[in-house]
């Protein structure tokens, strides 16, 4: 089977919760949407905050919507290593024992204990998409990156299915540019 999946480039953004949000842009404070996302639901904002390290920070980074349970700031490798954070690859959402950094906005600021990852590789897809690809949620996969120069594979991409998805494959900017992904990159799940 060669049947192809759509890849994403996710750069470095912030996820916040509903308190968060509070102290940062202040009381009552929304969100407001500047473009929906690929995964249903999800959009990125217009709103930024200064992400802080020991060593250096970022001083614009996108916030995506919807509010979250828990602050969670996700970054390259790269990112990381320029700000001095040493953070661990997590599946997003799994943040316990993770690395910490300031987060500024234009009304206050946080210092989150734990929170910061390199989100781990993995593919959206619906129960219907499992089937046609072979795949159960949660299972590791290999993809195949074929690109004019930088052909790739990449090994242990979790499969993540659920009904509130659409099919794409993220990977972050370091990744990205490891295989020169174009906006319409397209990756083969190998086993």
């Amino acid at each position: 089977m060669s049947e192809k999946i759509l890849v994403e480039t996710s750069a470095r953004h912030v996820h916040v919760s509903k308190e968060d949000l509070a102290v940062l842009f202040g009381e009552g404070y929304q969100l407001t949407k500047k473009k929906d996302l690929s995964q249903p639901g999800q959009f990125a904002c217009h709103e930024r905050v200064q992400v802080i390290g020991p060593k250096s920070s970022f001083p614009a980074v996108s916030i995506l919507g919807p509010e979250r349970k828990q602050t969670q700031v996700e970054l390259s490798a790269s990112d990381a290593r320029s700000i001095g954070v040493t953070c661990p690859v997590r599946e997003s959402g799994d943040l316990a024992g993770s690395a910490g950094c300031k987060i500024v906005g234009p009304c206050g600021e946080i210092e989150i204990s734990e929170g910061v990852i390199i989100a781990k590789r993995h593919i959206h897809m619906t129960p219907a998409d499992a089937a046609v690809y072979g795949v159960e949620d949660k299972q590791v996969v290999s993809v195949k990156i074929d690109s004019p120069d930088r052909s790739l594979i990449f090994g242990d991409v979790v499969v993540r299915v659920s009904d509130s998805y659409a099919l794409a494959m993220h990977i972050d900017t370091d990744e990205s540019n490891a295989v020169l992904a174009g906006a319409n990159a397209m990756g083969e799940i190998i086993k």
